[in-house]
């Protein structure tokens, strides 16, 4: 597994407040604005399913790590891979789909607990249907690490080759085409085609940037369990991808500095304790802890 600590330089360029200003100008007043949930909105029911969540973590984590010209991620991120299929377990169980089994009398550790289906209702998510239908039909069931190793294709037994899920990136790409987020284009690199996928709608991504910035500056609040689910994941699984600090590339120096001493202090956290307080999503913590072991 690829660790969570790693680190590459930030590919948003920087853009000056007057350009966001104009930027959202040119949003249609009708147009909904996408941020988190509401705290008080549950995280755990078919909830997230509706109109209102706009992107999938997958598609969020994604969009952070394209070029927006360029239209595809860079070459040299060997981490977003496995950071997608965290997304999916994530997304799985905020949706209410997985969970983790008991941890039982001696009190099993996250890693070590079998991920179980809760629910096999479609999401209306192909990726995520295929990811839950691998899930429910393996008996016995898996841990959280190995789901990510087997959807990532990472494994050395083939009669387990059939759990990757092929052409995540470019499957997720289209889904952004058909949200009205990116565009489809051919490209020619010398010895090869390869089909790319640049930024149309630059008011959702500079809102998905603005959400991540907010969380940990002015909407800082000091306390995991106090953030949204969705949000406080969306900052872990950023950071496992090495697409976070493309959100962070905007910012002032000071700003910045800022932003990444409490992304730290959050990847500090010692699951395992996190995921026995109140109003915890156990899998979440479970995912996390397999990126920082």
């Amino acid at each position: 597994m690829t660790s969570l600590t790693q680190r590459s330089s930030g590919l948003v360029q920087r853009r000056t407040e007057a350009s966001r200003t104009a930027a959202e100008k040119d949003r249609p007043s009708g147009q909904e604005d996408h941020g988190p949930r509401r705290a008080d909105e549950p995280d755990d029911d078919d909830t997230a399913d509706s109109k209102e969540t706009r992107l999938t973590l997958m598609e969020e984590v994604l969009l952070l790590g394209l070029k927006d010209r360029e239209g595809y991620t860079s070459f040299w991120n060997d981490c977003i891979s496995s950071g997608l299929r965290g997304c999916m377990l994530i997304e799985l169980a905020l949706r209410g789909r997985l969970q983790l089994e008991a941890c039982g009398m001696r009190r099993k550790g996250l890693l070590a607990r079998k991920v179980i289906c809760k629910s096999d209702a479609p999401t209306g998510d192909v990726l995520l249907d295929e990811a839950l239908k691998h899930i429910k039909d393996t008996q016995p069931p898996e841990t959280v690490q190995s789901w990510i190793e087997l959807l990532s294709g990472e494994t050395w037994n083939p009669l387990k080759l059939h759990y990757q899920l092929r052409n995540v990136r470019e499957r997720l790409a289209k889904n952004l085409v058909e949200k009205g987020v990116l565009t489809t284009e051919k490209q020619n690199f010398l010895l090869f085609d390869m089909t790319t996928h640049p930024l149309t709608n630059n008011n959702i991504k500079q809102r998905l940037i603005k959400k991540v910035q907010e969380a940990v500056l002015d909407k800082w609040v000091n306390d995991p369990h106090r953030m949204d689910k969705r949000l406080l994941a969306l900052i872990f699984l950023a950071h496992s991808s090495d697409v976070l600090e493309n959100a962070f590339a905007p910012l002032l120096d000071d700003q910045y500095d800022l932003a990444m001493k409490r992304v730290r202090q959050l990847l500090e956290l010692e699951p395992e304790g996190e995921s026995m307080k109140a109003n915890t999503n156990e899998l979440l913590w479970a995912v996390v802890a397999a990126f920082t072991k």
